[in-house]
């Protein structure tokens, strides 16, 4: 039987490709999953609560989509943010296939489906979003976020969802201690056993975080 996860390079498992109908950044949508991807049937439910307990994305610049699978969130932040450039990162070759046929489908022409390494080394983002693969263990979950979080412009958040029950209380603390004083962790919000956690890059002077929709 092949050892084969969401975050195999190259799923060994059929393909089986399937349409399915989501709603994405309020639009109705049919977009293209696959066997050997993360939550092939659905939005899953950790998703979701990024998704609605973030703020709108920056207009423009460099958008980050940290382990992508087939693309909820890369495509989202595409829809959002017309004039931005979404980098939908991902280790799995299946999942930045489906990403890619996604946005052409949905005639998004700012998402760039790659891998790790492809995303230039001078690229900076306006903001990260992610639902991190916590089943890597957490010496990779460690060093992913130690990769990608300094890549942060100034004045920018990135958004954590991650499961209360898969240690999302002790990724809070390690953030908060491995960043420098530059950085803020917060938990912005809780639903469906998930935390939200919100992590600021201060400019210099420090600068006070984006608001979520609604609040005061």
């Amino acid at each position: 039987m092949a050892s084969d996860h969401y975050f195999s390079a190259t799923p060994a498992s059929p393909e089986n490709l399937r349409r399915i109908r989501v709603t994405l950044a309020g639009r109705d949508v049919e977009v293209t999953t696959a066997g050997g991807v993360f939550s092939p049937d659905h939005v899953d439910s950790g998703t979701a609560v990024l998704l609605a307990n973030t703020p709108p994305p920056p207009p423009g610049g460099h958008l980050l989509d940290l382990g992508s699978g087939w693309g909820p969130i890369a495509l989202s932040l595409a829809i959002e943010s017309p004039r931005s450039t979404v980098w939908a990162v991902d280790v799995n070759e299946r999942a930045l296939d489906l990403v890619r046929r996604n946005a052409d489908a949905l005639g998004l022409t700012n998402v760039n489906a790659v891998l790790p390494g492809d995303v230039p080394a001078d690229v900076t983002f306006r903001t990260i979003r992610s639902n991190p693969p916590i089943r890597v263990g957490k010496n990779e979950l460690h060093g992913l976020l130690e990769r990608w979080i300094p890549r942060l412009d100034e004045r920018s958040d990135a958004w954590l969802v991650v499961q209360r029950n898969l240690g999302s209380d002790s990724l809070q603390r390690w953030l908060a201690a491995t960043l420098d004083k530059g950085y803020t962790v917060t938990r912005a919000a809780t639903g469906r056993g998930f935390r939200v956690l919100k992590v600021r890059r201060h400019g210099s002077p420090a600068t006070e975080a984006i608001p979520l929709p609604g609040s005061v």
